[in-house]
């Protein structure tokens, strides 16, 4: 029983491999970088970057058709673009970077939607906005795990100045040159890992493995390195979980790992050791007599 519900469709099906192997990656490269996006109170910027690709995947995929290097470089360059931007607009106006960000993605998310629309069919929009996790092939695999030893390399050189620049970011600018190198080399595993995960998972879900399992693990842990080692597990766990629900139920993989996670996010809120609803609510009396 456990073999057929568990382990049988991994073991008989390539293309359950495949994903599982592109969902693993993604998990290891991606979430850490969410959790800095939690700590530094990033998050909606991740979500904004991440409709952000959607025009310069949409230009590889009009250039190209569907394929992996075209639509990759785009999104790389829309990504980019849009962040540089958006700094650009906050230190020379009064906008707040927050607002800036929104403004763009709007403009990016329609205009993205718009050229897929116009050149190509509801099913390529579906595969822009939506992935396409159990038809990843070797190059995607190759790319997915590339990003991800790029990402977590990154993170494990600047993890330091990250550190403190979510803890202090005017102390990092006063005594070391490196808050803007750490700031824009954050920023751009942020894309890269945003375009890795669009590729499997699609620019409206790629933000989710990277938020979903960082506010969860933020209910089990308060050490940098505890959030981490909870968040990847989380998303592990629920792209194993997504997988089968959707190879036994016949439903979209991508919105079935990110509903996973969401489940997880809740049930972390509620029952959590680290400040959960239900643990808070029980007098401390109880749980230590």
């Amino acid at each position: 029983m456990i073999w057929d519900a568990i382990i049988a469709p991994f073991a008989e099906f390539g293309f359950m491999r495949r994903a599982l192997l592109g969902c693993v990656a993604i998990s290891l490269g991606a979430t850490p970088v969410g959790v800095f996006l939690m700590l530094r109170r990033m998050s909606l910027t991740g979500d904004a970057m991440a409709h952000a690709i959607l025009p310069g995947a949409a230009i590889g995929y009009l250039v190209s058709g569907l394929s992996l290097g075209a639509m990759t470089i785009g999104g790389l360059v829309a990504g980019m673009a849009v962040a540089l931007a958006s700094g650009f607009v906050t230190r020379a106006t009064a906008l707040r970077e927050d607002a800036s960000l929104a403004a763009f993605y709007l403009i990016s998310l329609a205009l993205g939607v718009l050229i897929v629309s116009t050149r190509g069919s509801n099913v390529d929009l579906m595969h822009v906005l939506f992935g396409t996790v159990l038809a990843l092939d070797n190059a995607a695999l190759i790319l997915l795990c590339s990003i991800a030893s790029l990402s977590i390399l990154g993170v494990a050189i600047l993890f330091r100045p990250l550190v403190m620049e979510c803890a202090d970011p005017q102390f990092l600018r006063s005594v070391s040159g490196l808050s803007a190198v750490t700031h824009f080399t954050f920023l751009s595993l942020c894309v890269l890992n945003l375009v890795g995960g669009f590729h499997a998972l699609g620019t409206l879900m790629a933000v989710g493995i990277m938020i979903l399992p960082a506010a969860g693990a933020r209910f089990f842990a308060s050490s940098i390195a505890g959030l981490i080692g909870v968040a990847v597990l989380i998303a592990i766990g629920s792209s194993v979980t997504g997988l089968l629900l959707s190879y036994h139920f016949s439903l979209p993989s991508g919105p079935a790992i990110i509903l996973v996670a969401g489940i997880a996010y809740v049930l972390a809120l509620l029952f959590g050791p680290v400040g959960g609803l239900v643990t808070q609510a029980i007098p401390k009396s109880q749980v230590n007599p």
